[in-house]
């Protein structure tokens, strides 16, 4: 038997209300504990790229699932906090020694989280259940990257940027973040939405499957993902409802436009490489 197809079993059994919180034995909580190991080891990943196409890996978030499904709410306490949760947080031994750190008062990673090599997380900030971060990348200050996020090698995000959980429907791709990428300060990507690689994104850039994407580049209307190697900023363009006697003056929606990326645009966005050192 291997772990997916421990996972898949306990899965079913599930479904099928054939297992609960207090019903499940200590071989089923076994089978979840190994699958959140395998996760902040990096050996399982909540979605993968496939040729040129990321795509969810199910029965990776059947696990996440399950490890709600079958525990009970506990009170708990780490680093002299209490608080109250079905799962604990992540053990940190093994960053160090990898050369990632994590900066005191407010770094939160939970349970089944993995962290790569030379990352770093700046206080406070919050890394969920699922989560594959990429070497050397930053968490900055006020940074929420949520559950199943996939995130890039040398990766930027910027202070108060969100990074959405996707979870459900377990057949849905999560927020893909490629390597490379630079997310300015309070961008929001939600949705399942794709930010290519090397792509340096403005501050406060809101990326949603629902918004469009003006790409410049190849001269087209594109939604749910930003393509490789461009500098894309929110801009407001005019809106379908101009038309309504309630916007006498025009109506406008936001956009984001993508352009194809200047040298001195990459080069700027290693000016705080020394952060890494």
């Amino acid at each position: 038997m291997t772990l997916k197809s421990d996972v898949s079993d306990l899965w079913q059994r599930y479904d099928d209300d054939a297992v609960d919180a207090e019903t499940a034995t200590d071989d089923d909580m076994a089978t979840v504990d190994a699958f959140l190991d395998a996760l902040e080891a990096g050996e399982v990943r909540a979605a993968e790229k496939r040729g040129s196409e990321w795509e969810a890996n199910e029965w990776v978030k059947q696990g996440i699932l399950l490890n709600f499904g079958l525990r009970a709410t506990e009170a708990r306490s780490y680093g002299g906090v209490d608080y109250h949760d079905v799962l604990p947080l992540r053990e940190t031994d093994d960053l160090g020694e990898r050369g990632t750190r994590n900066t005191p008062d407010g770094t939160t990673i939970r349970r089944g989280a993995y962290l790569g090599s030379d990352c770093i997380m700046m206080s406070p900030s919050f890394v969920n259940i699922g989560a594959h971060v990429g070497d050397g990348t930053l968490v900055d200050s006020c940074d929420t990257v949520g559950s199943c996020a996939q995130i890039g090698e040398n990766v930027k995000l910027g202070a108060n940027t969100l990074i959405g959980g996707v979870l459900e429907p377990v057949e849905d791709a999560p927020v893909i973040v490629e390597d490379g990428v630079s997310l300015g300060a309070g961008c929001r990507v939600t949705s399942g939405f794709v930010v290519g690689e090397n792509t340096v994104v403005g501050e406060n850039t809101l990326l949603s499957p629902r918004i469009p994407v003006y790409d410049l580049v190849e001269e087209e209307i594109i939604y749910g993902h930003l393509p490789p190697e461009r500098r894309a900023f929110t801009r407001m363009v005019e809106s379908s409802m101009g038309d309504h006697e309630l916007f006498a003056g025009g109506a406008y929606k936001p956009a984001v436009v993508a352009m194809d990326i200047e040298a001195d645009t990459r080069d700027a966005t290693k000016q705080e490489e020394a952060l890494r050192e």
